[in-house]
């Protein structure tokens, strides 16, 4: 899976920096969880389709009645259509330097949530609307007042969800310019029992796949392989063991695409296949 690199890969000229940048994005086909390497904080602003997103621990889905503020850094996402077959959103970039900016301008100096939460969902109504409607990479574009116009587009959305949600954006902001990283171990125990595959932990570690295993080796003292086959079968054990569950329910949650191999690794495991738990 190819890690995109965004907004770069929307620039007209890469080699133009840009402090707020708009982009329209469409297509007509899903896309399966891809690797997003996000240079810049961005609003993503959706008009039509539904959205998912990983991030170190935390992951959101949302749909065409909300939008995402998400932080720059690795993120795993899945976009997928509606029932008229398009995916639509614009997407608003923006610098640190640019939101350090607004920051001192109109919030206080408040310290971040100590949880970190790379995202920030926001409920669409009117307003939000007519501001999404007046956003696009073509309105502007041709005009010498361009930048100076985004600039105060970029106020204006700030400046409505400051009122709109109060202090809880207001930290959720100052949190997107904390240098902080989430630890590696939070990261990996946080999707010990979700479906990921190794190659996107590491991804979400920000690590290649083979800097993640022996990093995991150093400190797990044990391969990431095995370490999360186990941990994720004993899991398995015990949603079936609540009676509640069969395998068939939980197969794909615990890390396995077919019923059979994950009826097979749980025999070898516990010497009793599923059924007879």
């Amino acid at each position: 899976m190819p890690i995109e690199n965004i907004p770069e890969i929307f620039f007209k000229d890469p080699k133009v920096q840009q402090d707020i940048f708009v982009y329209d994005f469409k297509m007509t086909s899903d896309v399966v969880k891809s690797k997003v390497n996000l240079g810049m904080n961005m609003f993503s602003f959706l008009q039509v389709g539904k959205k998912q997103v990983h991030f170190a621990g935390k992951s959101v889905a949302v749909n065409k009645d909300q939008s995402l503020l998400l932080k720059k850094g690795n993120w795993l996402w899945t976009e997928l259509l509606d029932t008229e077959a398009i995916y639509y959103c614009k997407l608003l970039f923006f610098s640190e330097k640019k939101l350090t900016d607004f920051l001192s301008k109109y919030t206080k100096d408040v310290k971040p949530y100590q949880e970190k939460v790379p995202y920030f969902v926001i409920e669409n109504d009117d307003y939000i609307a007519s501001f999404i409607s007046s956003l696009s990479s073509i309105t502007f574009e041709d005009s010498p007042y361009c930048d100076a116009i985004l600039a105060l587009k970029f106020d204006e959305i700030l400046l409505y969800l400051l009122d709109k949600y109060g202090s809880e954006f207001e930290h959720y902001l100052h949190a997107l310019i904390s240098k902080g990283v989430s630890p590696f171990k939070n990261i990996v125990e946080d999707h010990v029992h979700s479906n990921l595959k190794l190659e996107e932990i590491a991804f979400l570690c920000n690590m290649s796949l083979s800097t993640f295993k022996r990093h995991f080796t150093a400190e797990y003292k044990e391969a990431p392989g095995k370490w999360l086959k186990d941990k994720r079968l004993q899991k398995a054990k015990e949603l079936l063991q609540g009676g509640d569950l069969k395998a068939s329910d939980i197969y794909l949650d615990v890390g396995y695409n077919n019923l059979s191999n994950f009826s097979v690794a749980f025999k070898n495991k516990f010497g009793i296949s599923p059924t007879e738990i």
